[in-house]
């Protein structure tokens, strides 16, 4: 398929770029930024160049392939770099396009982290994101999200309260979410050799555990944990185990 140059010709300006040594990219999912990432990325910068994306998810051409517009993207932003074998960690959204982005190109990717990644199966509000007005309605989407409800601070919930008050965006993120859903990994999964850690909420009921036992059991070189009183951003309700477990599989 042909490149939609749209999507891979916006700034590649990464929201972090900190440390020196292996690249670590950090790809955030459909209401993530800086923050969902920030005590991993910080963990990390002592050993290894971390950099966030800021992925253009709300300047995509809204078509079918919204999502391979997206693998475009991360695609350009590594050659714009100049970066080499790459590890790439992805919650949601991101471990989506994480996935997309290592079968299309495997040579480039030395290890993948998926957290809660969509590309099976995932209830989101893919269909409708009604009463987008209601503050108290948005906070229980977003806490629904977590199981550690304390891990929900109003910041968080006014950044994705103040998105959704875009029509633009709104139709955006929904656009997103159904490609997403339609986007299935199946049959891609059994040729991604890239050695993978799958680190996977207990609680998490935006990809249940089940989804992360499906994916262990696709992709070839694959490792399993479950993280107990957990959701769906694992990142963000238990950072420090998160990052023992990464740090683990890295030095590996």
């Amino acid at each position: 398929m042909e490149k939609d140059m749209k999507a891979i010709e916006l700034p590649t300006v990464p929201l972090f770029d900190v440390g020196e040594g292996e690249p670590i990219i950090l790809l955030h999912g459909l209401f993530g930024n800086l923050s969902n990432w920030g005590q991993v990325a910080f963990e990390f910068t002592a050993t290894h160049r971390v950099l966030i994306p800021r992925l253009p998810l709300y300047s995509t051409p809204l078509t079918r392939e919204r999502l391979d517009n997206l693998v475009d993207y991360v695609e350009n932003f590594i050659e714009e770099l100049g970066l080499e074998q790459v590890t790439l960690m992805g919650n949601s959204l991101g471990g989506h396009i994480a996935l997309l982005y290592a079968w299309r190109h495997p040579e480039k990717v030395k290890k993948l982290v998926l957290a809660g990644s969509s590309g099976l199966t995932e209830n989101s509000f893919g269909g409708t994101f009604p009463r987008v007005k209601d503050y108290d309605y948005i906070r229980e989407r977003v806490e629904n999200t977590f199981y550690k409800r304390e891990v929900v601070t109003k910041q968080l919930v006014d950044e994705v309260y103040e998105t959704v008050q875009s029509r633009t965006r709104t139709l955006s993120i929904i656009g997103l979410a159904r490609a997403a859903q339609r986007h299935n990994v199946t049959d891609m999964l059994r040729e991604i050799n890239t050695p993978t850690l799958l680190i996977w909420g207990r609680q998490d009921t935006i990809t249940p555990p089940e989804v992360a036992l499906e994916f262990h059991d696709l992709l070839p070189r694959s490792q399993v944990i479950f993280l107990d009183q957990c959701g769906h951003v694992p990142m963000m309700e238990h950072p420090k185990l998160f990052n023992r477990h990464v740090r683990i599989f890295l030095e590996q």
